[in-house]
């Protein structure tokens, strides 16, 4: 019990110290995302026509993505505290009011059904009690406690997780344990993802893959 008031008290410092950013204009967004920033790709070129991201590149799925979070995680890229090159180059000529608008018109698009479960049904398993029960014992939360139930997420604190591709799940997690994501102001997700074993990040990430995801809006 100890250790679960304590990981709460972490959470909400962390909270208290996230920005607030500018609301967005969503049908502005979608002429955005089309059109790109003027020197690089559209959205669609990763993210896919519909925001459906594509496993095979470790694409995020970003449809029904809580526009507030989307926002953070952009404005992260523009400032390095998140890095990576394709993304930086395609949305670095875009100002903080054009980045909530895209933001907003994302979290707009209906999130397609998961793709067909790959892992095995003890993988699965294992993933199942990490996502939903965590590991107490070795200071493992559930991802639920942070993701809310079912891990469809937190309004623009903690992103919906559930129905994201399990090639970027594992591609983040691997990030927060190197310590290559900066853009958590108590780096939450660094102690805990360091605490996974590689077996841990392949079950919880193909076990919230397999799950059904809503839109947070």
């Amino acid at each position: 019990m100890k250790i679960k008031v304590l990981f709460a008290a972490w959470v909400c410092a962390g909270l208290m110290q996230a920005p607030a950013y500018a609301k967005g204009d969503a049908a502005n967004g979608q002429a955005l995302a089309t059109q790109g920033d003027g020197s690089g790709a559209p959205c669609a070129a990763c993210h896919g026509a519909n925001g459906e991201g594509m496993a095979a590149g470790t694409f995020p799925r970003i449809a029904g993505l809580d526009a507030d979070y989307a926002l953070r995680q952009m404005v992260a890229f523009q400032q390095g505290k998140r890095v990576n090159p394709a993304m930086t180059m395609n949305i670095d000529n875009f100002n903080q009011q054009q980045l909530a608008d895209l933001a907003a018109y994302f979290a707009t698009l209906p999130v397609a059904a998961p793709a067909a479960a790959t892992a095995s049904q003890a993988q699965l398993e294992l993933g199942k009690k990490l996502a939903l029960q965590g590991d107490w014992d070795n200071y493992l939360p559930p991802c639920a406690s942070c993701h809310g139930p079912n891990n469809q997420g937190v309004d623009g604190n903690f992103p919906g997780i559930a129905g994201q591709h399990a090639s970027y799940l594992k591609q983040q997690l691997q990030a927060w344990q190197q310590g290559q994501r900066q853009s958590d102001p108590v780096q939450l997700m660094e102690a805990i993802a360091k605490r996974l074993s590689p077996e841990q990040i392949d079950a919880v990430a193909a076990y919230l893959a397999s799950q059904p995801a809503a839109p947070q809006q």
